[in-house]
C-alpha cells in the first residue's frame, strides 16, 4: 500500500489517493481515492434518508433486497475471490472460501432477522395489570470500519447483520484492501432498489477517524486493541456507542485424552490457515506432558506438508501488511534468544513478505511470541503438567477472543473454563463458520457481538413498553394513596420476601 503525499486542504477535501498494491508481487493493482471529512459528512447524511426508507420495509422486503445482493456477489464470486487474492495475498481457494462464508452470513441474517427481532412478552411481576413487552428497533446509520486480513468476511458481519436490522450502512474497507471493499458497493448499487443504504468509502486512518466522529448511530470496528482505543475515543466524542472487534492471542489445550491426529490437524491448520492473518488464529498450544511429545512430532508431519508461496498450489500466501513482517521476525527472534528451539521454519527462513510454516518448542510466557498478538503462521508449543496448568496459562493473557480445547473425559468443563468468548472443542476456528453463533471476545479483543440473534439484537435499540390492561381496586401509580398504604405495603414485603408464606412452609417443615 502506498500514500501519495499531499495533505487536507483547508476546505477538508482529501486529494491523496491509495496505491493497492499486491503483497505478493508488489504490483499495482489499482488507485481509489481518500475521502475526507465533507465526503464522510456527505456519505452519511444519505444514509440517514436511506436508512428511512430502509426502516419502512417490511422484514420480507429487506429480506428480499438481501436476498437479491445476495444472489448479485455470487454472480461475481470469482472476481470476489480473485481480487482478494491479489489485493489481500491468500491462495483463490481461501479467497473463493471466504466468499462462501460471507455469503453465508448475509443469507443467515436475511432469514432470521425477523424471527430474531420480534417483539416479545415478558412477566410483569407486582404490575399484574400491565402487559408487558420488549421489542427492538433500528438504530439508523451504522458505520462499519473493516480489516484487510478478511476484507468481505469478518465486514459482513456487521454490514448484513444491521442492515437485517433495519439500519443503513457506510462501510469504510482497510487501506489494505479497498478494492475488495469498492467491487462489493458496486455490486450493491446494482442490487438495491433502496439508494445509498449501503455505500463505501475508501481511504486511510484519518478517513476512519473522520466516520468515526460523524453523525453515526453506532460503529462497529475491527482491528489491533490500539487503533480500537483511538476509534472509541472518537466516537466518544458524540456518545456514538461501538462495537469492538479486536485481536487476539487464541490458546489451544491438548488434554492427555485427546485425539493426537485430529488435535494435530487442527493445531496446525488454526495457526496457519491465511498464514496466520486471523484475530482467531491458533497463537499458543499448551500440551500435557503425558502426549506432548507425539503431539509435537504429528504437529512436525503435518506442517511440513504445508506449501507457502505464490503459486495456486500454495497452501498459505504473502504476509499482506509489510510492517507485521518485522514483528513476526521480532517476535521469532526473541524466543530464540530466550531458548526457544525452531524445529521447522524459523527467522531465517523469511523471505520478502513470505514467511514459512514455522514450529517452536521450549518456549515459556516470558516471551513476546506466547504473549503479544503475532499474526504469523507460527505455532509455538509449551509442555504443561497437568490440563489445570494449561488452563492457567491458556487464561494469563488480557485477550479474550477464541481459543480451542482438545480431550475427552473433561473437554466440555475445560472449555467452560476458558476465559474468551468463543471455544471450539476438537476443532479450530469453527465458531466462526457457524452463523448463528455470536461472535466476539472479552478483555482486549473487545465487546459487543457480531453474528446470531446477539448480532442482529446488537444493531438495534431495545424498547421496554408498559400497557396497563386494567385498574387495580388500590392504585399505586398515584399520589392518591389509602392513609394505611405504609402498612399494606410492609406486610406485603414481609408476606413475599421476609417471612409470611416462606416462614410458614419452614414451619411446617421444622426446618
Amino acid at each position: 500500500m502506498a500514500l501519495h503525499t499531499s495533505t487536507y486542504g483547508g476546505n477538508g477535501k482529501a486529494p491523496e489517493a491509495i496505491e493497492s498494491l499486491s503483497p505478493a508481487t508488489g504490483e499495482i493493482l489499482g488507485t481509489v481515492p481518500i475521502a475526507g471529512p465533507d465526503e464522510v459528512t456527505a456519505a452519511v447524511a444519505r444514509a440517514r434518508s436511506a436508512a428511512a426508507r430502509w426502516a419502512e420495509l417490511t422484514a420480507a422486503g429487506r429480506r428480499a433486497e438481501l436476498a437479491a445482493w445476495r444472489r448479485a456477489l455470487a454472480a461475481r464470486a470469482d472476481d470476489l475471490a480473485d481480487l482478494i487474492h491479489r489485493e489481500n495475498g491468500k491462495p483463490r481457494t481461501d479467497a473463493i472460501f471466504e466468499v462462501m462464508m460471507a455469503l453465508s452470513h448475509l443469507h443467515h441474517a436475511g432469514e432470521r432477522a425477523e424471527k430474531a427481532l420480534r417483539p416479545h412478552r415478558v412477566p410483569s411481576g407486582l404490575m399484574a395489570n400491565f402487559r408487558c413487552s420488549v421489542s427492538y428497533h433500528p438504530l439508523g446509520v451504522v458505520g462499519v470500519i473493516g480489516p484487510w486480513n478478511y476484507p468481505i468476511f469478518t465486514p459482513m458481519g456487521s454490514i448484513a447483520y444491521a442492515l437485517a436490522a433495519g439500519n443503513a450502512v457506510v462501510f469504510k474497507p482497510s487501506e489494505y484492501t479497498p478494492l475488495v471493499g469498492q467491487l462489493m458497493g458496486e455490486i450493491a448499487r446494482q442490487a438495491f432498489t433502496v439508494a445509498d443504504v449501503f455505500q463505501v468509502l475508501t481511504g486511510d486512518g484519518r478517513t476512519g477517524a473522520a466516520l468515526a466522529r460523524a453523525e453515526l448511530d453506532k460503529v462497529a470496528f475491527t482491528g489491533s486493541a490500539s487503533t480500537g482505543k483511538r476509534v472509541m475515543a472518537a466516537a466518544a466524542e458524540r456518545l456514538t456507542p461501538v462495537l469492538m472487534e479486536l485481536g487476539g492471542k487464541d490458546p489451544m489445550v491438548v488434554a492427555d485424552d485427546a485425539d493426537l491426529d485430529k488435535a494435530a490437524e487442527a493445531a496446525v491448520w488454526g495457526a496457519m490457515s491465511n498464514a496466520g492473518q486471523a484475530c482467531v488464529s491458533i497463537e499458543r498450544c499448551y500440551v500435557v506432558d503425558a502426549v506432548y511429545q507425539p503431539f509435537v512430532d504429528k504437529v512436525l508431519a503435518e506442517a511440513r506438508q504445508v506449501r507457502w508461496g505464490a503459486d495456486d498450489d500454495a497452501h498459505i500466501g504473502a504476509i499482506t501488511m509489510p510492517r507485521q513482517v518485522d514483528v513476526i521476525r521480532d517476535h521469532l527472534e526473541d524466543a530464540v534468544a530466550r531458548g526457544a528451539r525452531v524445529l521447522l521454519g524459523g527467522p531465517g527462513e523469511i523471505r520478502g513478505h513470505f514467511v514459512p510454516p514455522t514450529v517452536l518448542v521450549d518456549v515459556t510466557p516470558a516471551m513476546k511470541i506466547m504473549s503479544e498478538e503475532t499474526f504469523g503462521p507460527i505455532l509455538p508449543i509449551q509442555r504443561v503438567a497437568t490440563v489445570e496448568d494449561a488452563v492457567v496459562q491458556a487464561n494469563a493473557t488480557r485477550y479474550g477472543l477464541g481459543s480451542a480445547v482438545f480431550g475427552k473425559a473433561r473437554v466440555r468443563e475445560l472449555a467452560d473454563r476458558v476465559r474468551a468468548g468463543m471455544t471450539s472443542i476438537n476443532s479450530a476456528l469453527a465458531f466462526a463458520a457457524v452463523p448463528s453463533l455470536p461472535f466476539g471476545g472479552v478483555g482486549d479483543s473487545g465487546f459487543g457481538r457480531i453474528h446470531g440473534d446477539e448480532g442482529l439484537r446488537e444493531f438495534t435499540r431495545t424498547k421496554a413498553t408498559a400497557e396497563e390492561r386494567f385498574s387495580l381496586p388500590v392504585a399505586l401509580l398515584t399520589f392518591r394513596l389509602p392513609r394505611n398504604t405504609y402498612d399494606r405495603v410492609r406486610g406485603l414485603i414481609h408476606h413475599l420476601h421476609g417471612g409470611g408464606i416462606v416462614d410458614r412452609v419452614r414451619g411446617k417443615l421444622h426446618l
